[in-house]
């Protein structure tokens, strides 16, 4: 089945675009790439059956994003892959 987790739009410790400043968008996506390219430095490329794309989420203050981890539960792989970015996402830009 599959399934994903939530990772943020970028590293904890960090500011990060607030949802309705100015050009939002397309700083958060830019942000959220930004946070792709650092997880993959850190954790490597995805498995076969996970996958880090970008989320959109509805709120009462418009739609804001983060990145996700899509981990299929059949793939042990994926689903290793998916917890442990979750459980030692970078806490800075700085690795």
């Amino acid at each position: 089945m599959k399934d994903y987790i939530e990772i943020g739009s970028s590293p904890c410790d960090e500011d990060c675009v607030q949802l309705g400043s100015e050009d939002y968008t397309v700083k958060a996506l830019c942000e959220c790439k930004r946070f792709i390219n650092l997880l993959r430095k850190v954790f490597g490329d995805e498995p076969d059956g996970a996958r880090l794309v970008i989320k959109g989420f509805e709120h009462d203050f418009g739609r804001y994003y983060e990145v996700v981890c899509y981990f299929d539960d059949e793939k042990p792989g994926s689903t290793e892959y998916a917890f442990k970015l979750e459980a030692n996402t970078p806490a800075t830009w700085s690795i």
